[in-house]
């Protein structure tokens, strides 16, 4: 599913419109967690990770695991240091006012799965 797509239809307020190219990028699958360590080990790469989590190390946690996007759940804001480190590094950073489970509620409907779903 096209990271564009996912955006549009659930309402993501992108927060890295800076990034050069293009949001069309491709999300394999999806994972959520607010344990950094869970991230590491599980999130595939090219997935969208699904958090609370605003602070520059989940970024660089999402670096390392080959994440393309974070959708920040419940309207939380990552401050400006996060957002430039993202842009850098490629990684598109959403917010939405919707809870965790909600969000991953509807990227389920929507067709996205998680690892081994």
């Amino acid at each position: 599913m096209k990271l564009n797509e996912i955006a549009e239809k659930l309402s993501l307020r992108n927060l890295t419109l800076e990034i050069s190219g293009d949001t069309r990028a491709e999300v394999v699958c999806g994972h959520a967690s607010d344990l950094l360590s869970d991230v590491l080990a599980n999130a595939p790469a090219d997935s969208l990770l699904v958090t609370r989590h605003v602070h520059l190390n989940v970024l660089a946690v999402a670096v390392h695991a080959g994440v393309v996007g974070i959708i920040f759940a419940s309207s939380r804001m990552p401050d400006e240091r996060v957002v430039r480190k993202a842009t850098e590094e490629r990684i598109w950073l959403y917010t939405s006012k919707d809870s965790a489970f909600n969000i991953v509620g509807k990227l389920y409907v929507l067709g996205l799965r998680g690892r081994h779903g």
